[in-house]
């Protein structure tokens, strides 16, 4: 089921266990390479200490919260080595101007849906500018028609197929 970012950000993550919030989930991880949410970084509820929720122990996500078994599966960001890389990148996608292929400008990331299940971030949602969003509206982006991501930008798949000259024209 797809999830807006906001459903998974700043919410408590409770454990089975004890049945109570052990901390808060306040960003997520994302990687840039194939746009996964690895992980969110957490506050501990009791250390006040900023930690690492890894997605793969996410047991569920709730109206109440992310479930997870227990306080034991937050880590501190240094004992993560796999993803040392991606905690480095500080990648964020809100606020990511979009452009086409063809240096097109369309927008900026306002907001992303999330499969819940797999973690992977499926569709861009980007705010466009006043006079466009009048005339075009707003512009929703699939994962497949992305085409790069860099640090500075997101380049999609150009908006409107274009028609060659020599195609043949049928009533």
């Amino acid at each position: 089921m797809l999830q807006l970012s906001n459903v998974l950000q700043n919410r408590p993550i409770l454990s089975l266990r004890t049945g109570t919030a052990v901390a808060t989930a306040t960003a997520p991880i994302i990687n840039p390479n194939n746009l996964k949410i690895e992980g969110f970084f957490c506050n501990d509820r009791f250390d006040k200490k900023r930690l690492v929720l890894l997605s793969q122990d996410i047991r569920d996500v709730i109206a109440q919260g992310i479930v997870v078994n227990d306080h034991d599966v937050l880590s501190e960001p240094g004992e993560l080595v796999r993803l040392k890389k991606v905690l480095e990148l500080n990648f964020t996608l809100v606020g990511k101007p979009v452009e086409t292929v063809s240096k097109q400008k369309v927008g900026k990331v306002g907001d992303y849906a999330v499969e819940v299940s797999s973690m992977y971030i499926q569709k861009l949602y980007v705010s466009r500018s006043v006079l466009k969003s009048l005339t075009a509206g707003s512009l929703s982006v699939d994962r497949t028609q992305i085409n790069e991501i860099t640090n500075r930008r997101i380049i999609i798949n150009d908006l409107e197929g274009k028609v060659p000259a020599h195609a043949a024209v049928t009533a």
